[in-house]
C-alpha cells in the first residue's frame, strides 16, 4: 500500500480513440523542422535576449476545453456550500457540479484573462491570478471553503508543496481538497523515454507548460507531507493501442531491477490519478 493512500484505486475503465500508427515509428518520427523553419507564429512568438540570442517568448497555457473530467465531478462531495477551483479553464466543472448542487458558491481561479472571462459563464465567480502569487488578503478571503479542485493543475505549478502547505494551514476541520495529476510513470513516458524521444505536446500527459511530474508512490508523499491525509481516490485507465506490448518489456524491467513486477505493470496502466484528501 502506498503511503498515505488507502486502498488505492478501482474504477470501470474507459475508452479512448489513439492514433493507429506503429508505437515505435511513432517514437521515431523525426519532428517538421519544415514546419518550425517556416510558420510565421513560430518567430512571432520569439523574443531578443540582450546577449543576442533568440528564445521562444512567453509560453501558452493548456488550450482551453469545455470538457469536465467525470471522475473528478464524482469525488467531489456534494451539497456543499463553497467550492474553489484552481485552474477553472472553461468553467465545464463548475457547470457540472452546479447542476447537482446549485446553491452553492462556486469560485474559479483562472491564470488566463480570457479563459476567465469564459469561466464567469459557469461560476459562481472568477479570480484572476496566479496561485503560487496569490497576496494573503484574497487568499483568505476564499476561506472558509468545503472542498478545493486541482483537476490537471499541480503538475503546473512550481512548488505544489508549497501551495498545499499554505492551504491545509487555512483549511477547516472537514474540508478536503480533491486533485486529478498525470501519471509520469504511464506505459506511454516510459516507452517514449526509452527511444530518447520526449516531446512536449499542446495539451495531455505531455503537455509543454507541466513543470512536475508524479507517480502514484510520489502523489501520495506529495500530500503526506504537506500535511494531508489521502482518504480516496481512482485511476483514469483507458484503452490504448501498443499498450500490451510496451507492458510486456516493464515487466522485464521490473524483474531486471528487482522491483514489485505486479505492481510496475498495474502502475504504468492510469493516464491520471485522481485522489481526495483531507487535513491529517
Amino acid at each position: 500500500m502506498q503511503p498515505g493512500i488507502p486502498g488505492f484505486f478501482l474504477v470501470p475503465k474507459l475508452r479512448l480513440c489513439l492514433s493507429r500508427t506503429p508505437f515505435m515509428q511513432f517514437c521515431h518520427a523525426p519532428a517538421d523542422q519544415s514546419i518550425i523553419e517556416t510558420d510565421p507564429a513560430f518567430f512571432a512568438n520569439r523574443t531578443q535576449d540582450t546577449d543576442g540570442i533568440s528564445r521562444l517568448g512567453p509560453m501558452k497555457q493548456t488550450p482551453i476545453h469545455d470538457r469536465f473530467n467525470p471522475e473528478v465531478l464524482a469525488i467531489m462531495p456534494k451539497n456543499l456550500s463553497r467550492v474553489v477551483e484552481v485552474g477553472c479553464s472553461s468553467g465545464a466543472l463548475a457547470k457540472a457540479y452546479l447542476e447537482q448542487t446549485p446553491a452553492c458558491e462556486y469560485i474559479g481561479i483562472e491564470l488566463d484573462p480570457g479563459y476567465a472571462e469564459v469561466a464567469r459563464a459557469s461560476c459562481t465567480r472568477v479570480l484572476v491570478g496566479d496561485i503560487e502569487e496569490m497576496d494573503e488578503r484574497t487568499f483568505s478571503s476564499l476561506f472558509p471553503a468545503n472542498c478545493w479542485v486541482f483537476a490537471d493543475v499541480l503538475e503546473h505549478l512550481y512548488d505544489p508543496w508549497a501551495v498545499l502547505r499554505r492551504l491545509r494551514g487555512s483549511l477547516s476541520p472537514g474540508a478536503s481538497v480533491v486533485a486529478c495529476i498525470p501519471n509520469a510513470q504511464h506505459w506511454s513516458f516510459q516507452a517514449r523515454l526509452n527511444c530518447g524521444i520526449l516531446r512536449y505536446e499542446d495539451e495531455g500527459l505531455f503537455d509543454r507548460t507541466h513543470i512536475r511530474w508524479f507517480t502514484k508512490t510520489t502523489i501520495g508523499e506529495l500530500f503526506q507531507s504537506s500535511g494531508f491525509r489521502i482518504i480516496e481516490g481512482c485511476e483514469r485507465v483507458f484503452e490504448e493501442p501498443f499498450r500490451d506490448g510496451v507492458l510486456a518489456g516493464i515487466k522485464a524491467l521490473a524483474e531486471a531491477t528487482g522491483a514489485d513486477v505486479q505492481q510496475a505493470v498495474h502502475n504504468a496502466k492510469p493516464l491520471q490519478w485522481v485522489i481526495r484528501a483531507t487535513p491529517a
